[in-house]
């Protein structure tokens, strides 16, 4: 297997499956589709139908495969457990079903976190007995996904969160299991973070697993940076542009992936506010022929 590209509903501004502005699961399917991928993930579990002959059915319409889906749920509150091990168990059954081989973990948007999102210095940290229990929750979430569902699972940091910035993933790293935890790897979310997503690609892409290309504009950065300003905003404000428009290094992060001979998906994401002037499926195809014209095929 290759290197494939594939896309994701957060694209078309989807985050929760209730949200009332998303836009119908099979237009996401198809705009996908038009846009020139092969694979989409499934997005947050029950935003999709949970049936699988339903879901089948629509993939195989669209000739798209379910690369994976993400558990965007507070693994920081521990009085949310249950709802972690919702999105847990539910997602692992989905992506089984349709034979999906990655599960990704994030925790969700913290309020103690948000308004230090691309301030490493200045956020708030756990003590001692709280990681421990953070990091437990994450561990056991890895260990179902891959125990009891036969995936492979990744962390993938994620601003306004407790696992936000490099030294924290690094940490959680050492203390979890490789044979239960990879990475999800988020070119954006590590440049938002203030970190150098090549430099952390060159140290740890053997146990990177599965990738999330996206893009970060310096400017706008720099600007939610200084203003505090929350993520959904920041979003608003077109944080995430269009691929090769940041200041990610994509031939970089490309040649990286060939050199360590990494196969499988790498996945778009563009995260968006669907109420703003945006074209979901215009930006899907600029960001697949810029993908293509600097050699990912």
């Amino acid at each position: 297997m290759s290197i494939r590209i594939g896309n994701a509903p957060c694209s078309w501004g989807v985050e929760f499956s209730d949200d009332p502005r998303n836009p119908p699961w099979m237009q996401v399917l198809k705009e996908c589709a038009e846009a020139g991928y092969k694979g989409i993930e499934l997005g947050p579990v029950g935003y999709m139908p949970e049936d699988p002959a339903v879901l089948t059915e629509a993939l195989a319409e669209q000739d798209l495969e379910l690369i994976g889906g993400v558990v965007f749920r507070p693994f920081h509150d521990p009085e949310a457990w249950d709802n972690v091990l919702d999105g847990t168990h539910r997602t692992g059954k989905a992506l089984r079903a349709h034979g999906a081989k990655h599960m990704v973990l994030i925790d969700s948007i913290s309020p103690r976190r948000a308004p230090t999102a691309g301030r490493p210095d200045e956020a708030e940290q756990m003590d001692a007995a709280e990681w421990a229990a953070y990091r437990d929750r994450i561990a056991e979430s890895a260990r179902i996904g891959t125990e009891e569902y036969g995936l492979t699972v990744g962390i993938h940091a994620h601003a306004a969160g407790f696992m936000d910035f490099e030294p924290e993933l690094e940490r959680l790293l050492e203390e979890i299991d490789e044979k239960h935890l990879k990475i999800c790897f988020d070119t954006g979310h590590h440049s938002y973070a203030g970190f150098d997503p090549v430099a952390f690609m060159e140290r740890h892409v053997n146990r990177i697993s599965y990738m999330h290309f996206k893009d970060i504009d310096p400017k706008v950065k720099a600007d939610v940076v200084a203003n505090r300003t929350g993520f959904y905003d920041a979003c608003g404000q077109g944080i995430f542009c269009n691929l090769g428009e940041g200041d990610v290094d994509f031939p970089k992060v490309r040649q990286i992936l060939l050199d360590n001979g990494f196969e499988g998906w790498c996945t778009v994401e563009q995260d968006c506010d669907p109420t703003l002037d945006v074209s979901p499926i215009d930006d899907a195809r600029v960001n697949r022929e810029y993908l293509e014209s600097i050699g990912f095929k």
